[in-house]
């Protein structure tokens, strides 16, 4: 990973390339993982190959992930954990929003505890709740911060908008939108997160697969470097804004050394140009 650099979150330094510890959980991110024992094997080994940055969310599992997260890497020496509220689960592939103040002050005790902390590295809304006022939820983690129990605040899912009445009231460190080289939708919050320094966190980075012209950019230009196509992603992603932070997540550690290798992979004008040009070509319909 040496050639992927570094960003900042806040006052910490990380690799920018993390992992996402969502699928080191069951089918349908719900319970435990068949072998429980292997996901612990992967955390450590992304450790091993130089990820300093994991980001998890109480409602992975529920609680899974974020308790095998502990198991593998407490206490963190020079690894930064990130984990999320603000969504509740009632089964598999089932996701609701609770930005109510209760739900968030327990959620966030509940996180403290499982990773064993008494401070959470950084601590980011999940998806903001439409039956709660932003800047009611907002304000929970606001409070945290100042109790000492949250070092830095990041947001996940949300506007521009959104990202502006949130900067009114803390600092913001992280925004975690979905985003791809297939997927542009949160083009106008990464401009934001660039011009101001704040870590973008790139959620499905790997959106190929699909029926698209921007599948087949990826795939000659994956020829063309003796790689994937999930790789080109992530470096497509790694080239376009200094404050990208993707988290690729897997189960298998091959996939996972997969994924960091794209850290030594660069693109060309010429590639980034026809990324480009199959990404504005992808757009309709999606």
């Amino acid at each position: 990973m040496s050639n992927a650099g570094r960003v900042s979150v806040g006052d910490l330094e990380v690799d920018r390339l993390g992992f996402g510890a969502m699928r080191i959980t069951g089918p349908g991110i719900w319970g435990p993982p068949a072998d429980p024992a292997r996901a612990i094997a992967l955390l450590r080994r992304a450790v091993e190959l130089g990820v300093n940055f994991i980001d998890t969310a109480d409602s992975y599992g529920p609680n899974v992930s974020e308790e095998l997260i502990a198991q593998a890497l407490a206490p963190y020496d020079g690894v930064v954990v990130a984990t999320k509220a603000g969504l509740t689960r009632s089964g598999p592939g089932v996701w609701e929003p609770d930005g109510s103040p209760e739900h968030l002050r327990a959620a966030l005790e509940g996180s403290l505890r499982r990773l064993g902390v008494d401070q959470i590295d950084l601590y980011q809304l999940h998806r903001p709740d439409p039956k709660v006022p932003f800047e009611e939820s907002l304000g929970v983690f606001v409070e945290a911060q100042r109790a000492g129990k949250v070092r830095h605040i990041g947001l996940s899912n949300v506007t521009p908008e959104e990202l502006d009445r949130a900067l009114a009231m803390a600092e913001i460190v992280s925004v975690q939108n979905r985003f791809s080289a297939l997927d542009r939708g949160s083009q106008a919050v990464l401009d934001v997160c660039t011009k101001r320094s704040i870590a973008f966190i790139p959620w499905f980075p790997l959106a190929a697969g699909q029926a698209t012209s921007g599948d087949g950019a990826l795939a000659q230009i994956a020829e063309s470097h003796g790689a994937t196509s999930g790789q080109i992603a992530l470096a497509w992603l790694l080239a376009i804004s200094p404050v990208m932070l993707p988290i690729p997540g897997t189960s298998q550690i091959a996939h996972l050394e997969e994924n960091l290798a794209a850290a030594d992979i660069a693109l060309s004008a010429d590639d980034l140009d026809a990324l480009s040009r199959a990404a504005t070509a992808a757009r309709p319909g999606r």
